[in-house]
């Protein structure tokens, strides 16, 4: 019987549940945009989506920016990216728009009033759940994917740049058909699209900090935690949408301040999350020195971005592709396996398991390194055991 692919651990092979999943979510994005079509001329919502479109590569890359000590499945990012952009605006598109319609008839307000109430008080509520989902899904199916803080941040920025990016088409379509036209598009494309591109991933943020934290736990503090965040997450976006509708230019500029605060404490949090990984390598790669898979300098390679990125331009420039990705493999390899002993050390893995994986990725760092031009590669002896 041939032995299983040790690569496994490092693959992101597509699944059928996620191939149907992404389906689902596209056919969603189609209905959400066929209502754009609906709401104005087949041209001004062409006009509307490459608008949208245009920051969206410069913002994936920002965030993925983040995702370089131990990057995240694209099958996954991908997953989370659509179901904002599809399902995740296209139910909160519906319920709001019945939220809408229910405080006009019941409070007998203007629609201006009735709008501004609906986006602080309800929209907050429906858009920050709708996008929350795809974060519990993770903790309840890719519990292994969330191994710190920078995880949660990257997932829910993804399904809130989906989300943003499907939304901003409505609302240039609702510019472009006002009184102002071409002026209030000018103008609502700089507020939502250079201004706060990252209003959507900072809210979600919170309650992808509180998956993440509660992945690595057990027990109701996982429950508390979740549900703090979520709080966090609808409480965010409520101040922002009612400083942005009732506060005039000040509630503006106090709206802004709140998200540059928000944003810079993120940055904090990924820092410290980068320190704690580096740390964990520190820790638990050492013992694996006599298999001759890992040394000093190996670690002390690792413990850096910039000296990971040089490792993979040496390897690219000696080795070409095949080297690069050799040496990409090694990396994440051996990031993997110093983050598989902590979730051993929080009792998240059972011995068989982690004995299985900690094979496969001894094997991927011995493939790896026999892959990669001299003086790098080497061989390889027995494992240690678990600590």
């Amino acid at each position: 019987m041939a032995s299983r692919d040790p690569r496994w651990v490092l693959k992101d092979r597509p699944s059928f549940a996620l191939i149907i999943g992404l389906v689902l979510t596209g056919i969603c994005a189609l209905v959400s945009f066929s209502f754009d079509v609906l709401n104005g001329a087949p041209v001004q919502f062409f006009i509307a989506l490459v608008l949208a479109l245009a920051p969206v590569p410069l913002l994936l890359a920002a965030v993925l920016a983040l995702d370089r000590m131990e990057p995240e499945p694209r099958s996954n990012l991908v997953f989370a990216f659509a179901w904002g952009a599809g399902v995740a605006v296209l139910v909160a598109g519906v319920v709001n728009s019945l939220n809408l319609h229910y405080i006009i008839d019941t409070a007998n307000l203007s629609e201006a009033s009735a709008r501004s109430i609906a986006a602080t008080f309800g929209a907050p509520v429906v858009e920050e759940t709708m996008k929350g989902l795809v974060l519990l899904g993770l903790l309840r199916f890719r519990r292994t994917e969330l191994d710190g803080p920078t995880d949660g941040i990257i997932y829910a920025s993804m399904v809130g740049l989906g989300f943003a990016m499907s939304e901003n088409v409505s609302y240039y379509i609702a510019a472009l058909n006002s009184e102002h036209g071409g002026v209030g598009l000018a103008v609502t494309v700089v507020l939502r699209g250079f201004l706060s591109p990252f209003a959507h991933p900072l809210f979600t943020s919170m309650i992808g900090v509180a998956v993440a934290y509660a992945a690595q736990r057990h027990g109701p503090e996982r429950v508390f935690s979740v549900m703090l965040g979520w709080v966090g997450a609808m409480v965010l976006h409520g101040l922002w949408n009612g400083l942005v509708s009732y506060g005039g230019f000040r509630g503006l500029v106090v709206a802004y301040l709140t998200l540059m605060a928000v944003l810079v404490a993120l940055i904090v949090v990924v820092v410290a999350d980068r320190r704690r990984i580096v740390a964990l390598l520190q820790r638990y790669l050492p013992p694996y020195e006599p298999t001759r898979l890992v040394d000093a300098a190996d670690i002390h390679m690792l413990s850096a971005l910039p000296r990971r990125r040089a490792a993979r331009q040496w390897a690219r420039m000696h080795g070409g592709k095949r080297g690069l990705r050799a040496m990409s493999d090694y990396q994440l390899a051996a990031t993997e396996l110093g983050l598989l002993h902590e979730r051993a050390a929080r009792h998240m893995v059972d011995e068989r398991a982690f004995h299985e994986e900690q094979r496969a990725l001894l094997e991927c760092m011995r493939t790896a390194r026999a892959q990669l031009p001299a003086p790098m590669a080497g061989p390889a002896g027995p494992a240690p055991r678990s600590s």
